[in-house]
């Protein structure tokens, strides 16, 4: 039996308020603060239960779009973009400070995210928030994306992530959400799926190719209704396996 470590990251604070359920099933958690959803209180109330349960602690910065919860790329300046970016994550650390707990790592949400993976403007406005803010802070990054690159180039900290609920195309970006086959709702293939990415180092695309891949902290969307459910069994394959996840 192998004996060996995984992390799982579940992004919180958005409105589901499954948090104390989903918590115990996770080991690093990535909470909105403001831009896409959240507020103080809600950031609040999700770190305290993140101590609780001895999560690593992220920020989840948006683009400031309530309206589509972050889903859709947004024209903004650069300066505007960063400004924004650097007081979201602000108002997390401010939270943080005021519970004596460190921000472990920064993880972009949704089109933000997808954009900065392969626009070298938008990475490097995030990679600009990170250097003048928080050098010791890790950043959550796709394998052998743009921004993964500049990361490394600029001496930032970071880890990479792979999706176990969502498929890939074999450019390794995310199927899209308005595909019927975006999102892994299955169990057993989700356990296929984040076995092949950590122990073989490879993706089965949506074409059936299998592409090199590089993961370090697998995501499970907490706004999945089926999250907790599929965190529970998938805990349970893992323990199978001689696999914990802290």
């Amino acid at each position: 039996m192998i004996n060996t470590i995984i992390d799982i990251n579940a992004d919180v604070g958005e409105g589901i308020g499954n948090e104390k359920e989903l918590m115990p099933y996770i080991s690093s958690c990535n909470i909105a603060c403001g831009g896409h959803t959240g507020d103080f209180d809600t950031m609040r109330k999700v770190v305290e239960l993140a101590i609780k349960h001895h999560l690593k602690i992220g920020a989840h910065p948006s683009f400031p779009d309530t309206k589509n919860f972050g889903r859709q790329v947004m024209e903004m300046s650069c300066v505007a973009l960063y400004t924004s970016i650097r007081e979201q994550i602000q108002k997390l650390v401010d939270v943080l400070n005021d519970l004596h707990k460190p921000l472990h790592h920064v993880k972009p949400h949704g089109a933000l995210y997808n954009l900065a993976a392969v626009d070298e403007k938008t990475a490097n406005v995030i990679i600009e928030v990170m250097k003048t803010s928080m050098s010791q802070t890790k950043l959550y990054v796709p394998y052998d994306s743009v921004i993964s690159h500049l990361a490394l180039k600029n001496n930032i900290p970071i880890v990479y992530e792979v999706f176990a609920d969502r498929n890939y195309n074999d450019d390794l970006t995310l199927v899209s959400r308005s595909e019927s086959n975006a999102i892994i709702n299955d169990a057993d293939v989700m356990f296929e799926h984040l076995s092949t990415m950590f122990f073989k180092g490879k993706v089965k695309t949506v074409s059936n190719n299998y592409k090199t891949i590089k993961a370090e902290t697998f995501c499970i969307h907490g706004d999945n209704p089926k999250s907790v459910t599929l965190l529970k069994t998938l805990l349970n394959r893992l323990k199978l396996e001689g696999i914990s996840v802290r």
